[in-house]
């Protein structure tokens, strides 16, 4: 049997599984840190004081994280999603640099997986970005 005879539906599967095992870390974590940016526990505040954000930017990036994890689940703004919440992580990266925190890569990872499990699950980027030739 050669990779042409397998049915496309198999494969769609499979892709679409492993993307939305993929998607699934991300959307996790930043549903969580977005929830308690939202309800402010001692050690978030604290958090927030150290890497240099006053306490009342908590709620706002709290709520915007939470927002740009929204339009990343839905399947038809998904593309949006991701380029959004680059933008997010890409703010927290930038945090971490200047104070030369190494959990920067926290943030990073979390954007490559966005991207990965959205290349999985998502036919229209998959055509945009071919893999092969």
């Amino acid at each position: 049997m050669t990779p042409l005879d397998t049915p496309p539906a198999r494969v769609w599967n499979k892709a679409l599984w492993a993307g939305r095992i993929l998607s699934a870390i991300p959307v996790l974590m930043l549903l969580v840190s977005g929830a308690m940016k939202v309800v402010k526990p001692a050690f978030v505040v604290e958090g927030f004081t150290t890497l240099g954000w006053p306490e009342q930017y908590t709620l706002g990036l709290g709520l915007l994280e939470l927002a740009c994890t929204a339009v990343y689940v839905i399947p038809r703004t998904s593309i949006l999603g991701a380029i959004l919440l680059t933008g997010y992580l890409g703010g927290a990266t930038a945090t971490h640099v200047r104070l030369g925190d190494p959990s920067l890569l926290g943030a990073v990872i979390l954007g490559v997986l966005v991207w990965l499990g959205l290349y999985w699950r998502d036919t229209r980027l998959r055509a945009l970005v071919p893999l092969r030739s």
